[in-house]
């Protein structure tokens, strides 16, 4: 079978990238990056991906949005890496996911159109403090009456969001969602810091504050939320690791030692060779991965683990080089060189690091998992 993009969805891409090489370009990235007491999220550019209908891809066409699919979104998701674009369109785009597959018709009503618009920040709040992305990472609780207790953290644009989708374990041992206004009583939110300036991540602590759930909630569809972030994710890194490359590629075609281009030396050149073989690789996992969820494939939950253990591995050996190939000059603040190594290294450890999907992989094909992951820490996995 041929698997690929259609017309329409790289021309998707291109109207992605178009945009940013016109309008929000690594100049502009910078200043977000060096601004840390910003909210990370440049006015006009969300303005532009609202009314593109970029944060619209997933939302119901009844809801005023496209309609379409993750493999779509994921289109959108690698022309961001690429550009390295600060702001909360992945953590809108979830909370937009929770709401379509969880929430009432009042809440998807009520809340979805302003979501495909950018009228409404929201975001996400799955995990606590050094929990893994799975149930068993969960800190929050909710009690009988829907109150809610306990830290998430990071909660990517947390301070700039109105409403925010926490993940709760609830007294019978589900996992439901909750929607969360910040500024109610009980609710606080610290801001942390990051040393990758292209995004704004903040600690979300509850102390019985009521949430409204989504009631079609439940433990699968949480996990279903958290493959979703993690294909997104990944198509993030894969699109930051394609021009990462081909930066790399183009600086090295023109700087000369020892009177050749060094890209013509052959150790460089094979290695080149295999991060671009990588890259392709990782590229296709994770499109099959969109599908499959798109789909409801039976090995959706082995594409998604495949997917994103190698973006993440990828996009880190792919930055490592970029900032190595580039001489003294990618080791230096001016360059834009560590803009893509230091979103690539934040975004492997985001919806599983690549030992929590090899675990998963290991489970899902042998049936079994190592007794602990590389922190120390037994592995829960969920694999409905």
């Amino acid at each position: 079978m041929y698997f690929a993009l259609t017309d329409e969805q790289r021309a998707l891409g291109e109207t992605v990238r178009a945009y940013l090489a016109d309008r929000f370009d690594l100049t502009a990235v910078r200043a977000v990056f060096e601004d840390q007491h910003g909210d990370g999220n440049p006015t006009e550019l969300w303005k532009a991906i609202g009314a593109y209908g970029w944060l619209a891809v997933c939302v119901p066409a009844e809801h005023d949005g496209l309609g379409l699919g993750l493999v779509d979104a994921q289109v959108v998701a690698r022309a961001f890496g690429a550009g390295a674009v600060p702001g909360p369109w992945l953590p809108t785009v979830l909370a937009g996911e929770a709401l379509r597959l969880a929430g009432s018709d009042e809440q998807r009503r009520s809340l979805l159109p302003a979501v495909a618009s950018g009228a409404l920040v929201a975001t996400v709040a799955p995990r606590g403090p050094a929990g893994r992305y799975d149930p068993s990472g969960v800190r929050v609780t909710a009690d009988e009456a829907g109150r809610l207790t306990g830290p998430a953290l990071p909660v990517e644009y947390a301070e700039a969001a109105r409403i925010i989708v926490v993940a709760a374990v609830e007294p019978a041992g589900e996992v439901g969602l909750y929607l969360v206004e910040p500024e109610l009583p009980g609710v606080v939110v610290t801001g942390l810091e990051n040393y990758d300036g292209t995004v704004r991540t903040a600690s979300v602590v509850l102390d019985g504050v009521p949430g409204q759930r989504l009631p079609g909630s439940s433990t699968a569809v949480f996990t279903d939320l958290l493959d979703r972030g993690a294909v997104l994710t990944a198509g993030d890194l894969v699109g930051l690791a394609r021009e990462a490359l081909r930066r790399t590629v183009a600086y090295d075609r023109d700087r000369v030692q020892f009177g050749r281009a060094v890209g013509s030396f052959q150790a460089l050149k094979h290695h080149l060779a295999d991060l671009h073989v990588a890259v392709t690789m990782s590229e296709h996992a994770v499109l099959y991965a969109a599908h499959a969820l798109d789909a409801g494939l039976a090995d959706r939950r082995l594409a998604v683990a495949v997917a994103k253990s190698k973006a993440s591995d990828t996009a880190r050996e792919v930055t490592a080089a970029m900032i190595q190939y580039h001489g003294g000059i990618g080791y230096t603040w001016e360059h834009d060189a560590h803009f893509f190594y230091k979103r690539a290294k934040r975004e492997v450890y985001s919806y599983g690091d690549p030992v929590q999907h090899r675990d998963r992989i290991a489970a899902l094909t042998i049936g079994r998992v190592p007794s602990t992951t590389t922190d120390g820490v037994p592995p829960t996995l969920a694999v409905p």
